[in-house]
């Protein structure tokens, strides 16, 4: 990607399993942003990948799990992940995660 302004209503949005939808903002090869919508009993099961991140809770509700410790956090929280570390979060309250992840997630591109 290029450095550019973007318009989230020009960028498309991506089912990834029930309940969650996904839409890459923008990216370069050492960061990206990802806005995630979660309708309420969605999970993004635990999982773990190499990539550092740092997700901020837009709105909603929900119980996310780092490394084991599960705590409930709502919109104006965020939390962080170190790479390699398992993590997952249950959606308690429709809502919106937004993701940044260094380096970039080349597993989420592949499929664009």
């Amino acid at each position: 990607m290029k450095t550019a302004h973007v318009k989230s209503s020009d960028v498309p949005v991506e089912n990834i399993q029930e309940g969650l939808d996904r839409q890459i903002l923008g990216y370069t090869k050492d960061l990206m942003l990802v806005r995630v919508e979660f309708k309420k009993g969605a999970e993004g099961y635990v999982h773990e990948h190499p990539h550092e991140q740092v997700t901020y809770v837009e709105s909603g509700s929900f119980e996310v799990n780092l490394g084991g410790e599960k705590k409930i956090l709502g919109a104006g929280d965020a939390f962080t992940i170190l790479g390699g570390v398992e993590h997952g979060a249950v959606c308690l309250e429709d809502g919106v995660l937004i993701d940044t992840f260094s380096p970039m997630r080349e597993d989420f591109i592949e499929t664009e």
